[in-house]
């Protein structure tokens, strides 16, 4: 398994969110994972260590993977 790190930036605040998937999953499918989920839906869940937040993805500003890494 993969576990990747997604940062959403907002003009006055930064969510991150851990995703975790297939060993054969590359960065690049996941970026377009979060992309098509932030078109089809104005609002989406994100879970962390800091609780659950619900985004409205017009406000968000830049979605980045800042980590990637292989879970053993």
């Amino acid at each position: 398994m993969k576990e990747f790190t997604v940062c959403y930036t907002f003009d006055h605040e930064i969510i991150t969110e851990k995703v975790v998937k297939e060993l054969d999953v590359r960065k690049e499918e996941v970026e377009q994972e979060i992309i098509e989920r932030m078109e089809r839906y104005k609002f989406f869940n994100v879970k962390n260590d800091n609780g659950n937040y619900v985004i409205n993805s017009y406000l968000v500003r830049y979605v980045r993977i800042i980590n990637e890494r292989i879970l053993v």
